[in-house]
């Protein structure tokens, strides 16, 4: 049996352990260190007989509590989705914005519900907070093609514009590039320009009024001020769907428009689409 090693300068045993001439210390663990550690060894025998622990081959060990947090979520899921049920019903029943605005509690969950709704299903075209892109409308203004209100805004995400569901809403911007000639598209450029509030070409604005009024004021009206009924666009607001500046319009008037929106009523629920609906409303655009 080896002589223990005791080092002459701190009188502790050594381990026999040396790294480069530096010899190891057998120094005790803390006391307070070796406590802790046994705390927690006893914790855990008894956190195993009591609680779900070791796995096997066939299982795990249950414990004697038999706990499961699987069901304690799944139990906890239901409750919540039971809640939102109520919730989702009373939207339903939500004939006007200002119903659901006396209704502080049902009105953050329907914005809530609809800003995750929305956040999944549409902020790839109309943008994360519905500002919109170029040939996608902003839902933050006041400027509704087809309505701003409740009811409207809930027709449009049922059945979309110009999707394939048979109750879609439906117009198309006519291409004008076989039909008037390249002076004549470009005489309504100025036309539009001066109706919007910017300067304009006085003499093409005057050639264009008599073109505007056969083949334009039907959908946009005599003033421009457009139709909702339609789905015309109001041309003297400033508010463009794909651009007013001249290059723009003029191929918007050339070649003509017709952007799609897909309708979500297969797709969501009603009670969803009401939530959504709301969202979209309070996003400060809806009349």
């Amino acid at each position: 049996m080896a002589e223990k090693e005791i080092d002459e300068h701190s009188g502790i045993q050594t381990t026999g352990h040396v790294w480069d001439g530096i010899k190891e210390l057998n120094n005790p663990l803390p006391r307070w260190w070796l406590i802790t550690w046994y705390i927690t060894i006893a914790v855990s025998v008894v956190y195993m007989i009591f609680m779900p622990s070791w796995p096997g081959l066939t299982g795990y060990l249950k414990g004697t509590r038999n706990h499961s947090e699987r069901e304690n979520v799944a139990i906890a899921l239901a409750a919540l989705d039971e809640k939102r049920g109520l919730q989702m019903q009373q939207l339903l029943q939500v004939e006007s914005v200002a119903a659901i605005e006396n209704d502080p509690e049902l009105l953050n969950y329907a914005t809530t519900a609809g800003g995750s709704i929305f956040g999944d299903n549409c902020a790839t075209c109309h943008g994360s907070g519905g500002q919109g892109f170029p040939g996608y409308p902003a839902l933050v203004d006041d400027d509704w093609l087809w309505g701003g209100s409740l009811t409207a805004i809930q027709q449009t995400i049922r059945y979309g514009v110009r999707s394939d569901h048979d109750e879609t809403r439906y117009n198309m911007m006519q291409a004008y590039g076989g039909v008037l000639s390249r002076d004549q598209i470009s005489d309504l450029v100025e036309y539009v320009t001066a109706l919007s509030g910017r300067e304009a070409n006085e003499a093409a604005v005057g050639r264009a009024k008599p073109v505007f009024a056969q083949q334009c004021a039907s959908c946009h009206g005599a003033d421009g001020k457009g139709d909702q009924a339609q789905g015309a666009p109001n041309l003297t607001d400033g508010i463009w769907l794909f651009g007013g500046d001249r290059v723009t319009l003029q191929e918007t008037i050339t070649n003509g428009r017709g952007g799609v929106m897909p309708a979500w009523t297969d797709r969501l629920t009603n009670e969803q689409i009401v939530a959504l609906s709301i969202y979209v409303h309070t996003l400060g655009g809806g009349e």
